[in-house]
């Protein structure tokens, strides 16, 4: 097997597995680990991969975007800390608006019993909510990404523009000092970009594992934002760095 044929399959592996290991793979393609650690050095130099200690994950990029299941299994201890940390900075928060994305889906779970109004593009995080007796639940309309499950395109941000929302809680694919948050599709980056505008305050919610990436489309800057909330596997080193843009960071 040549080289471009096994770093192929590499990330199609990795893709669809959410992650691979330096030794199972040399079993898997029968070759050296020495010669999977070039494979993913060089996979990594194309942004197709990132390297992670004993192997690597793949990166969202305009040709690759990962699901609702890759999402709910990936940095799942993590999400659940990020998720109960962002569910306390209501602050008072009458109106809520929760991202597409798992971790919007855990922050709706921990408000299912505040007097609150979410508007949300999420079916997940709709679904949810959908049992809760004091929260009445927007979901906006539009083009449903079988993807992210969740909703797209004019008839989401015309119905969110005309909103006024008192806290946003965002997800993303990479967040950047160089390129700000980023998302691989346009549609997306269009929901994100209005559900900030149209907030008071914006809270972005992100495993450590999106800083540093970048994908296609710039939704917001860090400073648009109030707060980021993450997990400690962020060093607090790179937490400040973001913290001298603006946000204050809250690592759980």
């Amino acid at each position: 097997m040549d080289s471009d044929t096994r770093q192929s399959r590499i990330v199609e592996f990795a893709r669809t597995r959410g992650r691979v290991e330096v030794a199972a793979l040399a079993t898997e393609l029968d070759v050296a680990s020495e010669t999977i650690r070039r494979d993913l050095k060089v996979l990594a130099g194309r942004r197709l991969l990132k390297r992670v200690h004993g192997g690597a994950v793949p990166l969202e990029t305009a040709a690759f975007e990962s699901g609702v299941e890759y999402r709910s299994r990936v940095d799942l201890a993590q999400k659940h800390r990020i998720a109960s940390a962002a569910a306390e900075l209501l602050h008072g928060a009458e109106t809520v608006y929760l991202d597409e994305g798992f971790t919007p889906r855990l922050i709706a779970e921990r408000l299912a019993e505040q007097e609150l109004t979410v508007v949300t593009s999420s079916l997940m995080a709709a679904e949810a909510l959908a049992h809760s007796r004091t929260v009445t639940v927007l979901l906006l309309g539009g083009r449903m990404r079988g993807r992210t499950l969740a909703t797209v395109d004019h008839w989401a941000t015309d119905m969110l523009r005309s909103l006024v929302i008192d806290v946003a809680f965002l997800g993303t694919n990479g967040i950047s000092l160089e390129h700000g948050l980023t998302t691989p599709d346009p549609a997306v980056a269009a929901v994100k970009s209005t559900a900030v505008t149209v907030a008071r305050r914006a809270v972005m919610v992100a495993a450590h594992s999106k800083f540093g990436e970048s994908s296609f489309c710039r939704f917001a800057d860090v400073p648009d934002f109030e707060a980021i909330v993450t997990g400690t596997e962020l060093g607090a080193a790179e937490a400040l760095r973001y913290e001298a843009q603006g946000p204050f960071v809250v690592r759980v």
